[in-house]
């Protein structure tokens, strides 16, 4: 399917909106039906995020590839996948996107729409948990595309299910999630200042799980150097 950018620019936008207020919506919801069970409301947080993520990369995958992470954007570009100009502007979208949805799932439970997160997230082992998370969500991505691409949008709404519980961090494994999520001070935010170390322990998780895969896969490790893309 040939889509032009402004129409993968614009999947990219509404999927990564959709995605952010799932994430924060159901929080707000699930920590207001909870009774104060942080158990049961972080499960009633993780099962709307998989569910949206299946259904959004089932119906914008075919038009964008369906990345709403700024991550496996930055991971197709490194890849020689993107071009460089298109990376920077789907990034931007994609936190354009989630800072929309963020506001969106504001409105729809009438909290204030600015916020600031005072929810710390903060040491190794929360930086660690986020480079484990995108570590394998990225490895998830790029070996399920070569064994079974029609079984992406499954495989990632599994994992992500999954990572929400065996990670400290409960797998944020997304820059522009963890943005947006910075400003809502609710069930699903983090410390504005907490944002960087998470930003940085994602790009290198994706970046590992780039190399790694290209080894596993028998495909040459990728290098930008002399690398010249056609214009999109």
């Amino acid at each position: 399917m040939a889509t032009r950018l402004s129409q993968r620019l614009a999947a990219e936008c509404l999927g990564t909106a959709f995605l952010l207020a799932t994430v924060i919506g159901s929080g707000i919801m699930a920590e207001r039906l909870a009774g104060g069970n942080v158990a049961l409301a972080l499960l009633c947080n993780t099962l709307p995020t998989g569910a949206i993520l299946f259904v959004l990369i089932t119906m914008l995958g075919p038009i964008s590839g369906a990345h709403f992470n700024p991550s496996v954007t930055g991971m197709f570009w490194l890849n020689r996948e993107m071009a460089r100009d298109a990376a920077i502007a789907t990034i931007a979208v994609q936190c354009a996107g989630a800072l929309c949805g963020m506001l969106a799932a504001h409105l729809m439970f009438d909290e204030a729409l600015f916020q600031l997160s005072i929810k710390l997230r903060f040491g190794p082992s929360q930086w660690f948990s986020e480079w484990v998370a995108t570590f394998g969500l990225v490895t998830t991505i790029l070996l399920t595309r070569r064994a079974n691409p029609a079984a992406i949008p499954t495989a990632v709404a599994l994992y992500i299910t999954a990572a929400y519980w065996f990670t400290a961090s409960t797998s944020f494994a997304n820059p522009a999630v963890t943005l947006a999520r910075a400003f809502s001070n609710t069930f699903a935010g983090i410390r504005f200042m907490d944002v960087p170390a998470f930003v940085v322990a994602q790009t290198l998780g994706a970046v590992a799980a780039l190399y790694l895969c290209s080894w596993l896969l028998g495909e040459r490790p990728p290098a930008r150097q002399g690398v010249r893309l056609p214009a999109e």
